[in-house]
C-alpha cells in the first residue's frame, strides 16, 4: 500500500537532470544536451518536454520591467523504461529563435548604431537570462519530475 502511494506521488521514482553546455552561440540556433534519468524503482517515461525561455529585464528600481519569452520547445514522445538503480541518458537537440528588441534591431544596422545600442542597454540595465526546463511524464504518477538550468547564449 505504501509503495503504491510513493509511486503515485513520484517518491523514490524517476528523477531527471538536464546536462547542458555552459554556453552556445546564438548563430547556431540549437542547444545540444542530454537528459539523465535515474530511479529507485523500474518505471516508464512516456514523454519529455524541453523548453527554453528568455527572461528579459530592463530599467531600475520601481520602473523595472520584466518579460518572459518562449524561444523554443521540443517534445520527445517515445516511451522508454528506466531500470532500477541504472542511469539512462537521452540526447536531444533544442532549436531556438532569439527575439530581437527594438534596440537590438537598431544596433544591427551598422557599427556606429551597434555602439550606441550597447551604451543605451548599459544605461537602461538591460539583461537577458536564458533558462532551459524539462518536464517528464511518468506512467502511473501524479507529480511529474522536472529540472531547470541556466545557459549563456552569446
Amino acid at each position: 500500500m505504501l509503495g503504491k502511494v510513493k509511486q503515485f506521488f513520484g517518491i523514490e521514482g524517476v528523477k531527471v537532470e538536464l546536462v547542458l553546455p555552459e554556453a552556445v552561440r546564438a548563430s547556431d540556433g540549437v542547444i545540444e544536451g542530454v537528459l539523465r534519468f535515474q530511479s529507485m524503482n523500474t518505471q516508464t517515461v512516456t514523454q519529455a518536454r524541453i523548453t527554453i525561455f528568455e527572461k528579459y529585464s530592463r530599467g531600475r528600481g520601481k520602473e523595472r520591467l520584466i518579460d518572459e519569452y518562449k524561444l523554443g520547445e521540443v517534445e520527445l514522445s517515445e516511451a522508454f523504461e528506466v531500470p532500477q538503480g541504472e542511469v539512462v541518458e537521452l540526447p536531444f537537440s533544442l532549436p531556438f529563435t532569439l527575439v530581437k528588441s527594438e534596440m537590438d534591431a537598431f544596433g544591427d544596422r551598422n557599427m556606429l548604431f551597434k555602439g550606441l545600442a550597447n551604451a543605451a542597454k548599459t544605461f537602461n540595465a538591460v539583461k537577458s537570462l536564458y533558462r532551459v526546463e524539462v518536464v517528464a511524464r511518468v506512467k502511473g504518477t501524479a507529480l511529474n519530475p522536472f529540472d531547470s538550468a541556466f545557459i549563456q547564449i552569446r
